[in-house]
């Protein structure tokens, strides 16, 4: 029993009392605790992850993944071409979010977080050296859209290196 007088089940949850409970300070009919209960476990209410991404990740993604297939070019900001932080700069101005233009310049703008906390929307930076020399935005399952280089396309691809930094864009 708990200090309430309710029973709590191994997984700490708490049962309903075999007799009426107290509804605004007054003795409810019997059952009326039970369906308070059940009322409350089929509503359906969002869940929030414990990292959720920032408001523009979602759109962001979806946006970088309707541009799949579009061809690199140095430079480039879409909305046909890209290269990399140019796919991020425009993903993230199509969501509403404006970021600078290259990948360090984004880095440095954004709120670093670690990788048990990236969700999708979340931007993907890969180091070399001291800078930023490449970015994507994540879309789950330790996968990202990018443009990787000269000769290639927008595409969705497995994260390659645990040497990968992440960060969002709230």
């Amino acid at each position: 029993m708990n200090a309430k007088g309710s029973r709590l089940t191994n997984a700490g949850v708490e049962r309903p009392r075999p007799y009426g409970g107290r509804i605004a300070g007054r003795r409810a009919p019997q059952g009326c605790a039970f369906f308070l209960i059940v009322a409350v476990a089929t509503v359906s209410v969002p869940a929030t992850p414990a990292h959720a991404a920032s408001p523009y990740g979602a759109k962001a993604v979806a946006v970088a993944a309707s541009k799949e297939g579009a061809p690199y070019v140095y430079g480039a900001t879409g909305p046909r071409q890209f290269d990399c932080s140019g796919l991020t700069l425009y993903a993230f101005r199509k969501a509403g979010r404006k970021l600078p233009r290259t990948a360090d310049q984004q880095y440095d703008s954004t709120q670093h977080i670690s990788r048990r906390q990236r969700a999708p929307g979340d931007l993907v930076f890969f180091p070399k050296g001291a800078t930023m020399s490449h970015v994507g935005i994540y879309a789950g399952h330790n996968k990202i859209w990018h443009a990787p280089r000269p000769g290639t396309r927008v595409r969705l691809e497995r994260i390659w290196t645990s040497k990968a930094r992440y960060s969002r864009a709230n």
